[in-house]
């Protein structure tokens, strides 16, 4: 009788410990922008916001400067870098879990369009009043996310986070020429680009094998990709390839032959090929510029 006594107290225990744990990270704003140098938020979608002063950041191996006004998306927090900000910098940092925004799903395509756009270029300028429309909700957000005793927290910042994107979504469509996707499209898109953040680019980089992975041509895949995103495929490919390689030659540990191995290039001379032909550098001189910058030679 007292072993189920305890077994049952132990039981119940539990249970509370469950219900009592109230974190949710499903939205997380930053304390400073010096947080963002961190692998604190790596694989998070970041936002900032620009309200006064300037903030600096790299983002795949291009380097922008934002000031007031400036909207920042950056879909992957491991795909920006070296982050600085003026002494006046004040500005709202909002970083959300990938899982949480799939989570709340907006019933949109343009999501798809709006994902690979940000990725060629993260920095949105606002007007005066899409900025204070910005500014408001984000503001609103952040003051709601202390309610932690609120019954339907996570319902209620989901949907205020949801009138947000639908915003942004608005704030990039105008910006750009009416353009409308398929549902069809849009999958096929995302998939392709799921793809390519699981790291198939290190194993496969030709159009055709992603073509057969989506069953489609390598031409439609191709043309429904410069449709969307102004780029095609081959270019979103060999994008995240380069990316890849770059992070890994500032690396020093990591041999030349370490790194042409690990992205499965057949032989160090075609390694050597396919980067110098993109960046106008061979891998060794990329190397000595990265070690030169740091101050290691």
């Amino acid at each position: 009788m007292f072993s189920l006594f305890v077994v049952f107290r132990y039981i119940c225990q539990q249970i509370a410990s469950v219900m009592s744990d109230t974190r949710f990270d499903g939205i997380v704003f930053a304390d400073s922008w010096q947080e963002l140098n961190t692998s604190l938020y790596a694989g998070r979608i970041i936002h900032i916001l620009c309200e006064e002063g300037n903030m600096g950041f790299t983002f795949q191996e291009t380097h922008y400067n934002i000031s007031a006004r400036d909207y920042v998306i950056l879909p992957n927090a491991i795909l920006a870098s070296d982050f600085s900000a003026s002494e006046d910098f004040q500005g709202i940092l909002m970083n959300l879990s990938e899982t949480y925004v799939t989570s709340i799903a907006i019933r949109s395509n343009y999501g798809i369009i709006g994902h690979l756009s940000l990725l060629r270029n993260p920095v949105m300028k606002l007007s005066e009043r899409d900025f204070r429309i910005c500014e408001t909700a984000l503001r609103y957000l952040h003051m709601r996310m202390e309610e932690e005793s609120h019954l339907f927290r996570e319902e209620l910042l989901g949907s205020l986070l949801t009138a947000h994107i639908l915003d942004l979504y608005d704030i990039h469509a105008r910006s750009r020429k009416e353009l409308q996707v398929s549902e069809r499209i849009t999958a096929l898109l995302r998939n392709f680009i799921e793809l390519l953040y699981n790291g198939e680019y290190m194993r496969n980089r030709s159009l055709s094998h992603y073509a057969s992975r989506l069953c489609v041509t390598p031409h439609y895949l191709s043309e429904i990709c410069k449709k969307v995103s102004g780029k095609s495929a081959t270019y979103w490919i060999g994008r995240f390839t380069m990316q890849e390689i770059t992070r890994l030659l500032r690396q020093k540990e990591l041999s030349l032959t370490e790194i042409a191995e690990r992205m499965n290039f057949s032989s160090m001379s075609y390694f050597s090929r396919y980067v110098q032909k993109r960046i106008h550098l061979s891998p060794s001189e990329y190397r000595k510029d990265c070690q030169r910058e740091k101050g290691d030679i």
